[in-house]
């Protein structure tokens, strides 16, 4: 699917006088999907036409990503992006639902699922599915590229930053055997620079520092989770694979994780029917019975 396809999916609410891109399709239990830095809800699409016959299907681009608005004068904090996130459901009129999250998107899931415990969140969260993402501060390794853009020299990075820049610095965190097409990658370059989002790369990446000053009150969340709660992991990413399941391993309680060798960090994308097996088991359990 061409993301000129996946817009025409799709609509827009308003969050504070800014367009929200979304979609939602297809009928069943509600799953709310959350996309990561620095891409966009076109991360699914290869999931999507399998998961529009099971479920209820839900996707937004965050603020300053995707087809959504990306004001320059903003503070994209996660909490910010949690936000939209919670008015976009009130939007929607949806009361509950399970969530499958990537990346930063799972910084995102974790401050919902904290509010939730704290009895502050507007909604209710069913189960909680994560894939690749800095959940832990300490066992995250971004690209050197993501540490550059929050230095006072992010702008000129961001600036400057190319395409073939981009390429090859994705082509390392994907699966050897499982790398995107030319074409994945230029739709994803598109999407990047939708309304000049180039620009506000400086200020999107600094949810990499949310992380470290939330990290107690993200990690009290997930240890004391009572919500069905899975980690299905690309084991060959070098950002967040193995090596943070073996972290998760040791500091979650009777820890569920599905490990996926040779996948990297994108594995919507590199192995989409695997992820959806084990989604689909996921709520299998819960129950949810696909439609």
């Amino acid at each position: 699917m061409r993301v000129v396809e996946w817009k025409n999916l799709g609509a827009f609410f308003q969050h504070e006088g800014h367009d929200i891109f979304y979609i939602r399709k297809g009928s069943g239990s509600l799953v709310l999907l959350l996309h990561g830095f620095p891409s966009s809800s076109y991360d699914w699409h290869k999931m999507y036409p399998s998961l529009i016959e099971r479920y209820d299907f839900v996707c937004l681009d965050m603020l300053g990503y995707g087809f959504s608005d990306k004001p320059l004068n903003n503070h994209y904090s996660i909490h910010l992006q949690a936000d939209i996130v919670e008015s976009f459901l009130q939007f929607l009129k949806i009361e509950s639902c399970h969530i499958l999250a990537h990346d930063m998107g799972d910084s995102v899931a974790n401050e919902l699922l904290a509010r939730q415990q704290s009895q502050e969140l507007s909604f209710s969260i069913l189960s909680l599915c994560l894939l690749n993402g800095g959940l832990f501060p300490g066992v995250h390794k971004p690209l050197f590229v993501q540490w550059a853009l929050m230095t006072p020299l992010g702008k000129y990075i961001a600036k400057f930053y190319s395409f073939k820049m981009f390429s090859k610095a994705f082509s390392k965190i994907f699966g050897q055997a499982t790398q995107a097409s030319s074409e994945e990658l230029e739709e994803m370059w598109y999407l990047m620079n939708y309304k000049e989002g180039m620009k506000v790369f400086p200020l999107l990446i600094k949810y990499m520092q949310d992380r470290i000053d939330n990290e107690k009150r993200w990690l009290k969340a997930l240890v004391t989770c009572k919500l069905p709660l899975r980690l299905i992991n690309g084991a060959a990413d070098p950002i967040s694979g193995l090596h943070l399941v073996k972290h998760y391993q040791k500091v979650i309680p009777n820890p569920d994780v599905v490990v996926l060798n040779e996948i990297g960090h994108y594995p919507q994308m590199e192995a989409p029917n695997l992820v959806l097996k084990h989604f689909v088991e996921f709520l299998s359990d819960q129950g949810e019975v696909s439609a």
